[in-house]
């Protein structure tokens, strides 16, 4: 054994004993950075919430673009949001971190798909999908609890937002 060769001495990590969370450091990582909806889930009172608020003005300006190039956005959000969560969510050490709020971003920009471009609806569609996204309905509580990694974060709000979006759907059909 030559003397500059250390690595030999490394004792190797325990992986045995689960890795205590990592304090949230979105201004030293993209993935972070995005998953944390740029410093919104850091919030210490309901960053899920303050996630979704912070997706409003950016629906804003992505609803006039139109309903194709919007749903590309949308799924290509969703896309994005799979990879940026599971990473973040490695870096934090712990599945679905409260401060990783992307996945009430898209949630939310799906509840608004196809919907009237208004106050109105904007705010119903946030009472709307924050109240699918916490209760967690059937199924969406199943996958919740299920489905693992950057797709397990995603999941369950991409689901609240379909049935907010359907529920939105029926008002505008019955109003």
């Amino acid at each position: 054994m030559r003397l500059t060769d250390t690595k030999d001495h490394v004792p190797a990590p325990d992986t045995t004993q689960p890795s205590s969370p990592v304090r949230p450091a979105p201004w030293r990582s993209p993935a972070q950075f995005l998953a944390c909806g740029f410093g919104a889930g850091l919030s210490p009172k309901a960053p899920g919430t303050v996630g979704t608020a912070v997706a409003v003005p950016l629906y804003w300006l992505a609803a006039d673009w139109g309903l194709p190039l919007y749903s590309v956005f949308v799924v290509g959000a969703a896309l994005l949001g799979v990879w940026v969560c599971g990473a973040a969510s490695r870096q934090l050490r712990v599945h679905d971190h409260p401060a990783i709020v992307w996945d009430e971003f898209v949630g939310y920009w799906i509840t608004l798909w196809a919907m009237p471009v208004d106050w109105l609806w904007m705010a119903a569609g946030f009472v709307v999908f924050r109240v699918y996204d916490i209760v967690k309905p059937w199924p969406v509580n199943l996958l919740d609890k299920r489905v693992q990694g950057g797709l397990g974060i995603m999941i369950d709000d991409i689901l609240a937002g379909l049935m907010a979006c359907a529920t939105l759907h029926l008002a505008v059909y019955l109003a």
